[in-house]
């Protein structure tokens, strides 16, 4: 794959000095991602494509480009690139995402619908595409391979199979198939997901794994049936296992996870890191205003002890050759022109972003608009629930009195979000399972898309919350309404504030609202812009701390994961209590 410049055959005189290039960066000191070398050039920019890189005689052509920028030593780096990101995490929409990343320095994400298209169907897809038309960035699409993640295990909004995937395919910024998160239908060869695979592969796009703690012959399989990436390596022994097997390591650093470090620890000994990315997966909007998006990943991994311009490189050239796009992520003649001028590699605070040429960004403002639009999804409630009740939220017991055994989801460590099964004792009072201490906390999937009234209770240890209810519809990925809760009492009253408003996020504490989060489209994304998002969600990040959650960095994302099933070991769903690792359901009773 390639992209194309607009009139190669000018793109050739361009190149010659036949006609004026239209714009010469002059004294940069060029970061070659290639070489690996940093030295002093001009680099000449024809119709959004680099024409000629001059680094032999600094002097030479200045007159053969219609406009000269002095960098005035500045490093030049390619314009950063996303290697797996969720735009919906975010919270906010294309256009606002793209507005708050730009100034940072990313020029290209690649981006998985598959949030909103678990809400509803590919009409979300769509949505994602259209309302990114014609940004000042890049970002290209990955069809979801998951919707829902697992069949059978949980209810989405949607469902796609092959003929799905192959109608999205032809969407013209589709570059591959998005994470392929049910990894044991891939290495068991079950037939839905091999007919999703051999649609891509008759495209000849990429496919962007997901493999969390595969190892041995089960990561041999997963390989051997096609996705070849995964940013779900959380130690350094798997990150390097999987670059040992040919894969790409997307290391990520998101608002939820962070595995840079632990991964660099166990691959900084290897000769060569040409399969070595870097990602943000899921990156909320105060995050990416106050710390930064791509270069804050690349930032915390220089911090952590990488090489800069192999840091730059995993975040450049490494992830445009994941995802099999020959002339992207470095600055050489042919390339698309996507750069960055800055001041020290080790801040990566861009003073200029270059997209295909044009300046977009300048000191951390946007030089160019971006242009207001409204689309007709942004304007529908995705909340369909029916009306509930006390009982919707009460664990009957299989007893009047006593206790009884209960199989319950445990955490072991608020930064993860894997989690174990437990089998606890706990008393019953009048029918009714009671929790005895505050680490124990009920939790409730509650399905939320039209034709589906199914809820799934259970209890969850280790959560984080001592007190009140949680709720949230984002929660990946079919984002069901999802409430963790002391009381049934503050569970309704916590779940009925985000039906009412169209979703989003609410905490409640002794049957008072404290705060709710209003994400109206799809129930995952605000329509408002990042500095005003950014205002609500660290009220939301109050009022999470409030319930108990004090020992988390960045609480806001806590519950989203715990309803997963494809984080092992067990999470709930709106059918009940998974085993991830057997792809079955687990009695709540033991």
């Amino acid at each position: 794959m390639k992209i194309q410049p607009k009139n190669k055959r000018n793109l050739l005189k361009a190149a010659l000095g036949e006609i004026p290039s239209d714009l010469c960066i002059q004294n940069v000191k060029l970061v070659n991602v290639i070489t690996g070398e940093i030295y002093p050039a001009n680099v000449f920019v024809y119709e959004g494509m680099i024409a000629h890189v001059e680094y032999q005689d600094l002097t030479k052509d200045l007159d053969k480009a219609k406009e000269v920028l002095d960098a005035k030593g500045k490093y030049m780096i390619p314009g950063l690139i996303d290697a797996h990101e969720h735009i919906e995490s975010s919270m906010m929409t294309p256009r606002n995402f793209a507005r708050c990343v730009i100034p940072h320095g990313t020029t290209t994400v690649i981006t998985d619908p598959h949030e909103i298209a678990n809400v509803v169907g590919k009409r979300g897809v769509y949505y994602m595409h259209e309302a990114s038309e014609g940004l000042p960035m890049r970002q290209l699409i990955d069809i979801p391979s998951c919707v829902p993640s697992v069949p059978g295990l949980e209810n989405a909004g949607a469902s796609f199979f092959a003929e799905d995937i192959a109608e999205l395919a032809e969407l013209d910024r589709a570059v591959g198939l998005a994470e392929v998160m049910d990894f044991l239908a891939v290495i068991h060869g079950e037939d839905r997901m091999m007919d999703i695979i051999d649609a891509m592969d008759k495209k000849g796009y990429y496919l962007q794994g997901h493999a969390p703690y595969l190892s041995g012959r089960m990561l041999s399989a997963y390989l051997c049936g096609g996705p070849k990436t995964c940013h779900e390596s959380r130690t350094g022994q798997e990150g390097l296992e999987k670059l040992r097997d040919g894969m790409f390591v997307d290391a990520r650093e998101s608002s939820i996870t962070k595995n840079i470090e632990d991964i660099w620890k166990g691959i900084k000994d290897v000769r060569f890191f040409d399969h070595l990315c870097l990602c943000t997966d899921d990156r909320e909007a105060d995050d990416i205003l106050h710390k930064g998006h791509m270069n804050d990943v690349v930032r915390c991994a220089i911090a952590y002890g990488m090489d800069p311009v192999l840091a730059i490189k995993s975040a450049t050239f490494n992830t445009a050759r994941e995802i099999n796009i020959e002339n992207l992520g470095a600055i050489a003649p042919g390339y698309v022109a996507d750069m960055l001028l800055v001041d020290d590699l080790t801040e990566l605070k861009p003073s200029h972003v270059f997209f295909g040429g044009q300046l977009v960004a300048k000191d951390g403002q946007l030089e160019v608009p971006v242009e207001e639009k409204t689309y007709p999804l942004e304007k529908e409630n995705t909340v369909v629930v029916k009306p509930l009740t006390i009982q919707d939220f009460t664990i009957q017991a299989p007893i009047d009195n006593g206790t009884c055994k209960v199989n319950v989801m445990v955490y072991k460590d608020l930064k993860l979000s894997s989690t174990l099964l437990e089998t606890i004792e706990l008393s019953v009072k009048d029918g009714v399972v009671q929790l005895q201490d505050t680490s124990l906390k009920y939790v409730a999937v509650i399905n939320r898309h039209k034709g589906h009234d199914t809820i799934g209770l259970g209890i969850v240890k280790g959560f984080g919350t001592t007190t009140g209810a949680l709720a949230s519809t984002v929660s990946h990925d079919c984002h069901n309404l999802t409430v963790v809760y002391d009381t049934p009492e503050n569970a309704l009253l916590a779940a009925n504030a985000l039906i009412r408003c169209g979703g989003g996020m609410s905490a409640v504490k002794e049957n008072e609202l404290l705060y709710v989060l209003e994400l109206p489209l799809a129930g995952l994304m605000s329509l408002k812009p990042a500095e005003e998002l950014a205002k609500d969600n660290q009220k939301m990040k109050e009022a999470n701390r409030i319930l108990g959650l004090t020992e988390m960095e960045n609480p806001l994302l806590r519950i989203v994961t715990l309803a997963l099933p494809v984080i092992p070991n067990v999470k709930m769903s709106d059918l009940g209590l998974v085993d991830v690792n057997a792809k079955q359901l687990i009695p709540l009773f033991a």
